[in-house]
């Protein structure tokens, strides 16, 4: 009896089409994938368009903390050990369709196929990766700065080898948010990028990647030579080191 070989496991197909526990869903401008307090019940792969994940204070301050873009999964921490709630609100920022796929139903294939989880695993380190960049970028990078590089990676979302992309349709105030400043003062960057070249409004806003790349590499140059790089590691003296520094022989 000849034994039927089993089919390779088609992650493009299976992230493209509707099926078992996942179907495709369309979401106009604004419209939201889920809310922060919402089940976590589901994972969402995003096909085409762009989305932001936000969050809201206690005392509702929102705070836009991500930007996304086709090809990203929205909503991984519905694949915690034990189903909560949702920590955040995504929201699509252009018409978006999506593969909405079932918390059982993606964690199922994770198991079953090693190929869908290796994609997992290497969208959640890229992730990580991301945030803490985020992290290191919001303790010591300036609010120009800042707002710079978030301008580039909203670049990047455009089909990669080009030089200068436009950036998806996003509010100075959501860009505030994202950086930790005012809306005033997105302005002036935004206005003091035009004038200097790295960026063009006609209707969107075009960003010139080579040029406003300058503005981060102008960090090496304003660190002070002088100074002594703090290690992350914390290094602690001997006794009769600590004796000697305050006269105790």
């Amino acid at each position: 009896m000849v034994e039927l070989e089993k089919p390779r496991f088609n992650v493009t197909a299976f992230l493209a089409n509707a099926g078992v526990g996942r179907r495709i869903v369309k979401l106009k401008p604004k419209a939201a994938f889920f809310s922060q307090g919402d089940p976590a019940d589901s994972v969402f792969y995003l096909q085409a368009g762009r989305a932001k994940v936000s969050v809201v204070s206690p005392a509702g301050k929102e705070a836009t903390i991500t930007l996304l873009s086709d090809g990203d999964f929205v909503g991984e921490e519905a694949l915690a050990a034990v189903a909560g709630l949702r920590l955040a609100t995504a929201t699509a920022i252009t018409a978006c369709t999506a593969l909405r796929i079932s918390r059982d139903e993606k964690i199922h294939v994770m198991h079953v196929e090693h190929t869908f989880s290796d994609l997992i695993l290497k969208v959640l380190l890229e992730r990580s990766m991301r945030i803490q960049a985020d992290l290191v970028d919001q303790l010591f990078n300036s609010s120009e700065k800042r707002l710079a590089r978030i301008l580039l990676l909203m670049a990047e979302f455009g089909k990669p080898g080009e030089p200068d992309q436009y950036i998806p349709k996003i509010s100075q105030e959501t860009l505030a948010e994202m950086i930790g400043t005012t809306r005033s003062r997105v302005s002036f960057f935004m206005n003091r990028f035009r004038k200097l070249g790295f960026l063009e409004y006609n209707g969107r806003i075009k960003i010139h990647k080579s040029l406003l790349n300058a503005v981060l590499l102008d960090r090496m140059h304003d660190r002070n030579p002088e100074r002594p790089i703090v290690s992350a590691t914390v290094r602690t003296r001997s006794k009769p080191a600590r004796r000697a520094a305050h006269g105790q022989g």
